[in-house]
């Protein structure tokens, strides 16, 4: 589970975001007994997607009071992507509260029945930026074992990031990775081929 960790203001804004959910489906609930207008502000004919915009919307509005929010939306892929002056707030350290947003949009979404794929999100690019950043690492970080022939470790990361970084090394035939370590010191740890070292998954 996801947890918003070190910042009143986002936990009390995400806090409100769920009560005001919560509200808005009890307000749905009656209005399918009533069969009147939708009070939630979706529209017959929005699609699944368009809905999931507006949770967004809504959660970008709580956590960033005043600021304006644009956002970029892509269809296809269900993908959104936020942009405005100060919204280091809506990424957090390390992107934890785009997690934690993307996580209460799918949950709402799964709730409310209205996507049946996972909606990604990101904000100022961070997340593009991120795997760029973390490519441009695990290269570095190969190359080290590789020049050296010595085992490298590197730093701790979550699952999609080392997923990244498996992925992206794999393609290199002189070396293997391995993940060691529990979370959240989950590592990835470099080998080259002719080195000796204990191998995992």
């Amino acid at each position: 589970m996801l947890i918003l960790e070190g910042n009143a203001e986002i936990r009390d804004a995400v806090s409100n975001f769920i009560i005001s959910l919560e509200e808005e489906q009890k307000r749905e609930k009656e209005e399918e007994k009533n069969k009147k207008e939708n009070i939630t502000g979706f529209k017959d004919n929005d699609s699944g997607f368009e809905k999931a915009v507006k949770i967004i919307e809504k959660i970008a509005s709580y956590i960033c009071p005043g600021e304006r929010v644009n956002l970029e939306k892509d269809i296809r892929n269900l993908k959104v992507y936020i942009y405005g002056k100060n919204l280091s707030i809506l990424i957090g350290k390390n992107g934890k509260t785009i997690d934690a947003i993307e996580y209460l949009v799918n949950l709402a979404a799964k709730r409310k029945k209205i996507l049946n794929r996972a909606i990604a999100i990101d904000v100022k690019d961070y997340r593009k930026q991120n795997i760029e950043k973390i490519n441009k690492l695990a290269l570095k970080m190969a190359g080290k074992a590789i020049k050296e022939n010595r085992i490298i470790t590197m730093r701790p990361m979550p699952s999609h990031e080392r997923k990244i970084v498996h992925g992206l090394l794999s393609k290199i035939k002189d070396i293997k990775t391995i993940s060691r370590d529990a979370e959240p010191n989950r590592r990835i740890v470099i080998y080259p081929l002719n080195s000796q070292g204990q191998t995992g998954s």
